[in-house]
Protein backbone atom coordinates (compact mmCIF):
# COMPACT_ATOMS: atom_id res chain seq x y z
CA UNK A 1 0.00 0.00 0.00
CA UNK A 2 1.22 3.98 -0.82
CA UNK A 3 2.47 5.24 1.73
CA UNK A 4 0.10 8.21 3.45
CA UNK A 5 -0.03 11.22 2.00
CA UNK A 6 -0.32 14.71 3.91
CA UNK A 7 -3.75 15.27 4.30
CA UNK A 8 -4.20 11.38 5.51
CA UNK A 9 -0.81 11.84 7.97
CA UNK A 10 -2.75 14.99 9.38
CA UNK A 11 -6.34 13.73 9.46
CA UNK A 12 -5.05 10.23 11.45
CA UNK A 13 -2.26 12.52 13.52
CA UNK A 14 -3.81 11.70 16.78
CA UNK A 15 -4.29 8.12 16.54
CA UNK A 16 -0.71 7.63 14.52
CA UNK A 17 0.74 8.89 18.09
CA UNK A 18 -0.35 6.23 19.75
CA UNK A 19 1.31 3.67 21.59
CA UNK A 20 1.97 0.27 19.32
CA UNK A 21 -0.58 1.90 16.54
CA UNK A 22 1.31 4.02 14.19
CA UNK A 23 1.19 4.09 10.54
CA UNK A 24 1.17 0.22 10.23
CA UNK A 25 -2.17 0.15 12.29
CA UNK A 26 -3.20 2.81 9.93
CA UNK A 27 -2.98 0.88 6.89
CA UNK A 28 -4.33 -2.18 8.17
CA UNK A 29 -7.38 0.25 8.76
CA UNK A 30 -7.35 1.43 5.38
CA UNK A 31 -6.87 -2.21 3.60
CA UNK A 32 -9.64 -3.36 5.93
CA UNK A 33 -13.18 -4.35 4.63
CA UNK A 34 -15.93 -4.18 7.70
CA UNK A 35 -19.80 -5.05 7.34
CA UNK A 36 -22.04 -3.27 9.65
CA UNK A 37 -25.68 -5.16 9.72
CA UNK A 38 -27.81 -2.44 11.43
CA UNK A 39 -27.75 0.85 10.41
CA UNK A 40 -29.81 2.21 13.41
CA UNK A 41 -29.12 2.94 17.42
CA UNK A 42 -25.70 0.96 17.63
CA UNK A 43 -24.63 1.48 14.07
CA UNK A 44 -24.79 5.01 13.93
CA UNK A 45 -21.54 5.41 16.24
CA UNK A 46 -20.05 2.61 14.83
CA UNK A 47 -19.97 4.13 11.11
CA UNK A 48 -19.18 7.60 12.48
CA UNK A 49 -16.42 6.00 14.11
CA UNK A 50 -14.84 3.56 11.47
CA UNK A 51 -15.27 5.91 8.79
CA UNK A 52 -13.34 8.62 10.89
CA UNK A 53 -10.80 6.27 11.89
CA UNK A 54 -9.68 5.51 8.42
CA UNK A 55 -11.16 2.21 7.70
CA UNK A 56 -11.38 1.56 3.73
CA UNK A 57 -14.21 -0.22 3.30
CA UNK A 58 -17.77 -0.49 4.81
CA UNK A 59 -20.55 -2.44 4.31
CA UNK A 60 -23.69 -1.24 5.56
CA UNK A 61 -26.88 -3.80 5.80
CA UNK A 62 -30.34 -2.13 6.62
CA UNK A 63 -33.69 -2.69 5.37
CA UNK A 64 -35.38 0.17 6.96
CA UNK A 65 -36.07 3.71 6.04
CA UNK A 66 -35.57 6.72 8.38
CA UNK A 67 -38.42 7.65 10.41
CA UNK A 68 -39.00 10.57 12.77
CA UNK A 69 -38.73 8.52 15.95
CA UNK A 70 -35.10 7.19 15.08
CA UNK A 71 -33.28 10.40 15.42
CA UNK A 72 -33.59 10.44 19.29
CA UNK A 73 -30.87 8.17 19.09
CA UNK A 74 -29.79 7.35 15.60
CA UNK A 75 -27.79 10.56 15.22
CA UNK A 76 -26.43 9.12 11.75
CA UNK A 77 -29.63 9.79 9.83
CA UNK A 78 -30.18 13.68 11.25
CA UNK A 79 -29.75 15.38 8.04
CA UNK A 80 -31.83 13.10 5.89
CA UNK A 81 -35.24 13.16 4.95
CA UNK A 82 -37.60 11.00 6.57
CA UNK A 83 -38.63 8.00 4.26
CA UNK A 84 -34.41 7.88 3.20
CA UNK A 85 -33.30 4.41 3.24
CA UNK A 86 -31.02 3.84 6.28
CA UNK A 87 -28.09 2.16 4.73
CA UNK A 88 -27.97 4.96 1.90
CA UNK A 89 -28.12 7.72 4.85
CA UNK A 90 -25.68 6.34 7.06
CA UNK A 91 -23.19 5.64 3.54
CA UNK A 92 -23.99 9.02 2.59
CA UNK A 93 -22.88 10.63 5.75
CA UNK A 94 -19.72 7.93 6.37
CA UNK A 95 -18.10 9.42 2.81
CA UNK A 96 -19.03 13.34 4.64
CA UNK A 97 -17.12 12.63 7.22
CA UNK A 98 -13.74 10.70 5.39
CA UNK A 99 -13.67 10.79 1.71
CA UNK A 100 -11.22 7.90 2.20
CA UNK A 101 -13.96 5.41 3.35
CA UNK A 102 -15.57 3.59 0.42
CA UNK A 103 -18.96 2.97 2.48
CA UNK A 104 -21.55 0.59 0.54
CA UNK A 105 -25.39 0.80 1.16
CA UNK A 106 -27.23 -2.69 0.91
CA UNK A 107 -30.83 -1.92 1.33
CA UNK A 108 -31.78 -5.40 2.34
CA UNK A 109 -32.47 -7.59 4.79
CA UNK A 110 -29.93 -9.94 6.16
CA UNK A 111 -31.41 -13.50 4.97
CA UNK A 112 -29.89 -16.69 4.25
CA UNK A 113 -30.41 -16.45 1.12
CA UNK A 114 -27.95 -13.48 1.12
CA UNK A 115 -25.52 -14.02 4.30
CA UNK A 116 -22.63 -15.70 2.22
CA UNK A 117 -22.37 -13.01 -0.35
CA UNK A 118 -22.92 -9.93 1.99
CA UNK A 119 -20.30 -11.02 4.99
CA UNK A 120 -18.35 -13.57 3.35
CA UNK A 121 -16.03 -11.01 1.62
CA UNK A 122 -15.23 -8.85 4.41
CA UNK A 123 -12.83 -9.25 7.59
CA UNK A 124 -15.52 -8.45 10.38
CA UNK A 125 -18.67 -8.04 10.84
CA UNK A 126 -20.97 -6.09 13.99
CA UNK A 127 -24.11 -6.91 14.80
CA UNK A 128 -26.49 -3.96 15.50
CA UNK A 129 -29.67 -5.58 14.83
CA UNK A 130 -32.39 -5.42 16.95
CA UNK A 131 -34.53 -8.54 17.13
CA UNK A 132 -33.25 -12.14 17.60
CA UNK A 133 -33.51 -14.19 14.52
CA UNK A 134 -31.15 -11.64 12.72
CA UNK A 135 -28.67 -12.30 15.66
CA UNK A 136 -29.26 -15.89 15.14
CA UNK A 137 -27.84 -15.80 11.21
CA UNK A 138 -25.38 -13.31 11.98
CA UNK A 139 -23.86 -15.42 14.18
CA UNK A 140 -24.42 -18.46 12.45
CA UNK A 141 -23.41 -17.18 9.15
CA UNK A 142 -20.19 -15.48 11.20
CA UNK A 143 -19.18 -18.99 12.14
CA UNK A 144 -19.47 -20.85 9.56
CA UNK A 145 -17.70 -18.39 7.71
CA UNK A 146 -15.02 -17.62 10.02
CA UNK A 147 -15.38 -14.49 10.18
CA UNK A 148 -14.93 -11.92 14.15
CA UNK A 149 -17.97 -11.15 15.16
CA UNK A 150 -18.52 -8.19 17.65
CA UNK A 151 -22.28 -8.31 18.87
CA UNK A 152 -23.91 -5.46 20.88
CA UNK A 153 -27.53 -4.76 22.29
CA UNK A 154 -29.55 -1.99 24.42
CA UNK A 155 -32.79 -2.35 26.16
CA UNK A 156 -34.00 0.27 28.41
CA UNK A 157 -31.03 1.70 30.77
CA UNK A 158 -29.19 -1.36 29.71
CA UNK A 159 -26.61 -2.40 26.83
CA UNK A 160 -24.24 -5.61 26.53
CA UNK A 161 -21.23 -5.97 24.55
CA UNK A 162 -19.34 -8.88 23.30
CA UNK A 163 -16.44 -10.30 21.06
CA UNK A 164 -16.82 -13.88 18.99
CA UNK A 165 -13.75 -14.89 17.37
CA UNK A 166 -15.57 -17.90 15.55
CA UNK A 167 -12.12 -19.09 14.92
CA UNK A 168 -13.26 -22.20 16.24
CA UNK A 169 -10.46 -22.25 18.77
CA UNK A 170 -11.32 -24.89 21.78
CA UNK A 171 -12.19 -22.72 24.11
CA UNK A 172 -13.78 -19.88 22.06
CA UNK A 173 -18.09 -19.27 22.81
CA UNK A 174 -20.09 -18.31 20.00
CA UNK A 175 -23.53 -16.56 20.38
CA UNK A 176 -25.63 -19.89 20.49
CA UNK A 177 -23.28 -20.76 23.69
CA UNK A 178 -24.52 -17.89 25.26
CA UNK A 179 -28.18 -18.46 23.86
CA UNK A 180 -29.07 -21.88 22.62
CA UNK A 181 -32.48 -21.18 21.91
CA UNK A 182 -34.24 -18.02 20.70
CA UNK A 183 -36.57 -16.47 23.46
CA UNK A 184 -40.23 -17.28 23.19
CA UNK A 185 -41.84 -14.29 21.36
CA UNK A 186 -42.92 -11.48 24.00
CA UNK A 187 -40.36 -13.03 26.73
CA UNK A 188 -38.06 -10.06 26.00
CA UNK A 189 -39.36 -6.45 24.88
CA UNK A 190 -38.25 -4.47 22.03
CA UNK A 191 -36.99 -1.13 21.98
CA UNK A 192 -40.21 0.05 20.28
CA UNK A 193 -42.16 -1.65 23.02
CA UNK A 194 -39.54 -0.88 26.25
CA UNK A 195 -37.96 2.21 25.23
CA UNK A 196 -34.21 2.99 24.81
CA UNK A 197 -32.02 5.84 26.34
CA UNK A 198 -30.43 7.26 23.18
CA UNK A 199 -27.15 7.45 24.51
CA UNK A 200 -26.93 3.76 26.12
CA UNK A 201 -27.01 3.41 22.33
CA UNK A 202 -24.13 5.84 21.56
CA UNK A 203 -22.24 4.15 24.51
CA UNK A 204 -22.13 0.59 23.14
CA UNK A 205 -21.83 1.27 19.64
CA UNK A 206 -19.29 3.60 20.58
CA UNK A 207 -17.72 0.58 23.01
CA UNK A 208 -18.22 -1.60 19.72
CA UNK A 209 -16.29 0.64 17.69
CA UNK A 210 -13.23 0.71 19.93
CA UNK A 211 -13.10 -3.71 19.33
CA UNK A 212 -13.63 -3.35 15.97
CA UNK A 213 -10.14 -0.57 15.69
CA UNK A 214 -8.50 -3.18 18.27
CA UNK A 215 -9.18 -5.99 16.27
CA UNK A 216 -8.16 -4.51 12.77
CA UNK A 217 -5.17 -3.27 13.96
CA UNK A 218 -4.17 -5.80 16.47
CA UNK A 219 -3.70 -3.50 19.41
CA UNK A 220 -5.04 -4.15 22.84
CA UNK A 221 -7.20 -7.38 24.40
CA UNK A 222 -10.46 -7.95 22.52
CA UNK A 223 -13.50 -8.60 24.44
CA UNK A 224 -13.44 -12.21 23.91
CA UNK A 225 -14.63 -14.76 25.97
CA UNK A 226 -16.58 -11.84 28.10
CA UNK A 227 -19.64 -10.21 28.27
CA UNK A 228 -19.48 -6.26 29.45
CA UNK A 229 -23.07 -5.60 30.96
CA UNK A 230 -23.48 -1.57 31.07
CA UNK A 231 -26.03 0.01 33.52
CA UNK A 232 -26.67 3.60 32.50
CA UNK A 233 -29.01 4.63 35.59
CA UNK A 234 -26.10 3.25 37.95
CA UNK A 235 -23.26 3.49 35.47
CA UNK A 236 -22.43 0.17 36.53
CA UNK A 237 -20.19 -2.01 34.57
CA UNK A 238 -20.09 -5.62 34.58
CA UNK A 239 -17.74 -7.94 33.15
CA UNK A 240 -19.72 -11.41 32.82
CA UNK A 241 -17.35 -14.66 32.09
CA UNK A 242 -18.07 -16.55 28.76
CA UNK A 243 -17.37 -20.40 28.19
CA UNK A 244 -17.73 -22.55 25.01
CA UNK A 245 -20.99 -24.94 25.60
CA UNK A 246 -19.40 -28.53 25.03
CA UNK A 247 -23.52 -29.25 24.17
CA UNK A 248 -23.41 -25.96 21.90
CA UNK A 249 -25.19 -27.32 18.47
CA UNK A 250 -22.62 -25.25 16.50
CA UNK A 251 -20.10 -25.05 17.85
CA UNK A 252 -20.14 -27.59 20.51
CA UNK A 253 -17.89 -30.93 20.88
CA UNK A 254 -20.46 -32.83 18.03
CA UNK A 255 -22.25 -29.66 16.36
CA UNK A 256 -25.46 -31.07 14.92
CA UNK A 257 -25.34 -27.60 12.61
CA UNK A 258 -23.32 -27.66 9.46
CA UNK A 259 -25.59 -24.92 7.61
CA UNK A 260 -27.60 -21.73 8.14
CA UNK A 261 -30.96 -22.37 9.65
CA UNK A 262 -34.11 -21.40 9.82
CA UNK A 263 -34.91 -17.92 11.39
CA UNK A 264 -38.21 -16.81 12.84
CA UNK A 265 -39.62 -15.22 16.25
CA UNK A 266 -41.06 -18.90 16.34
CA UNK A 267 -37.57 -20.52 16.71
CA UNK A 268 -34.00 -20.37 14.92
CA UNK A 269 -33.17 -24.39 14.19
CA UNK A 270 -30.67 -26.32 12.05
CA UNK A 271 -31.73 -26.67 8.07
CA UNK A 272 -30.02 -28.09 5.30
CA UNK A 273 -28.87 -25.09 3.16
CA UNK A 274 -25.17 -24.96 3.15
CA UNK A 275 -23.06 -22.03 3.90
CA UNK A 276 -19.25 -23.28 3.25
CA UNK A 277 -16.26 -21.53 5.62
CA UNK A 278 -14.35 -19.29 3.53
CA UNK A 279 -10.59 -18.43 4.49
CA UNK A 280 -8.70 -15.44 2.87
Amino acid sequence: MARLNEDQLERYSRQLLLPGFGGAAQKALQSARVAMVGAGGLGSPVIEYLAAAGVGELHIIDSDSVELSNLQRQVIHARSPLGTPKAESAATAACAINPDCRAVPHVTRLTVENAEALLGGVDLVLDGSDNFPTRFLVNDACYLLGKPLISGAILRFEGQLTVFPNDHGADSPCYRCLFPEIPPPGAIPTCQEAGILGPVAGMIGTMQAVEALKILTGIGEPLVGRLLVVDALTMAFRSIRLHRDAECALNGDRPTMHGLGVYTEQGCRAADRACEPQRD
